[in-house]
């Protein structure tokens, strides 16, 4: 099982916060790091301090490490217009050496878009713009540099727009589509993605969803197993209950709903949990960690997991 550590810094959180996360999960040897890409607190209460931008962070990890993945789940359609989405994801490629992957959804958090003055249309809408920002994003990268490249759709139209920027990795950096849709988000994934991805999800779930993407898969031509699965999964492990309590408490969370849907308990629950989730099919968990001050946890964390990953 790949093990990547997942971030979600718009609940209160500095680049210095998120730049010692990824350095010691690059030193304890997880294979990425990832973050949230959100400008607004989610949850009850006030707004917390510190919002940063996803890929202006990204950015600088890249020049502070050099061994990890880096990525978004998910960078939001509806937050930047695709063309300078796909000079900054080139961009922060060429920053990592080639290390890059772009999680990219619909966009869903109403609330944090009137905060932001970001439009906000339908969902059909929604998913319309995100499939063509899919499909520019393919055909930016897909020219050959030195050429430009047109493209004329419902939302977004490009002419002309010269290739001058190219990322490291070809023919692209990964794309990690997800979600919980029955038909739409299948669909994406399996027509675009390098990767599906499941939020938080049921074990059951799990099972449901996958079927749904090899369906989809097979309705075009695409072997099933060439798409990656993966979940991302809230982590809570102490070394005996009072650990795995105090843990819980400090992200506000109740150990029994995070046995539930996620990685969480003492040691031997944990690495069963993991393993139930393998037999379901899931090849990469992103461990959600949300207490970022807490880096002992992480190192918990590797010692419980990566002997069994």
């Amino acid at each position: 099982m790949d093990l990547r550590v997942f971030t979600e810094p718009q609940q209160g959180a500095t680049f210095a916060q998120l730049s010692a996360v990824a350095k010691r999960a690059e030193h304890l040897g997880f294979s990425g790091f990832f973050r949230s890409d959100h400008y607004l607190y989610i949850g009850e209460g006030d707004p917390r301090s510190s919002v940063t931008d996803a890929w202006v962070t990204l950015g600088g990890i890249a020049l502070e490490t050099s061994t990890l993945r880096l990525g978004t789940l998910m960078s939001s359609a509806t937050f930047r217009f695709p063309g300078p989405l796909a000079v900054s994801v080139a961009q922060v490629d060429e920053m990592s050496g080639g290390r890059v992957e772009l999680g990219l959804g619909a966009g869903w958090y109403e609330k944090e878009h009137r905060a932001f003055a970001i439009p906000f249309p339908g969902v059909a809408e929604r998913f319309d713009r995100f499939e063509e920002q899919l499909e520019i994003l393919h055909g930016l990268w897909a020219t050959p540099a030195g050429q430009s490249f047109d493209y004329a759709g419902t939302y977004y139209q490009l002419e002309k727009c010269p290739v001058v920027f190219r990322p490291v990795q070809q023919p692209h950096p990964p794309l990690i589509i997800g979600g919980h849709g029955k038909r739409r988000t299948p669909q994406l994934a399996a027509r675009f993605a390098s990767e599906f991805n499941m939020a938080g999800p049921r074990l059951q779930e799990v099972a449901e969803q996958f079927a749904r993407v090899d369906e989809a898969c097979q309705a075009i031509g695409r072997e099933p197993d060439s798409l990656m699965r993966s979940v991302w999964l809230t982590v809570c492990i102490g070394r005996d209950q009072a650990e795995v309590e105090r843990r819980a408490a400090a992200i506000g969370r109740e150990p029994g709903d995070l046995k539930e849907r996620g990685i969480a308990g003492m040691p031997g629950e944990a690495r069963a949990a993991l393993d139930r989730f393998a037999s379901a099919g899931v090849e990469r968990v992103y461990l959600q960690f949300l207490d970022l001050d807490d880096l002992e946890h992480l190192d918990l964390v590797s010692e419980v997991l990566h002997s069994e990953s």
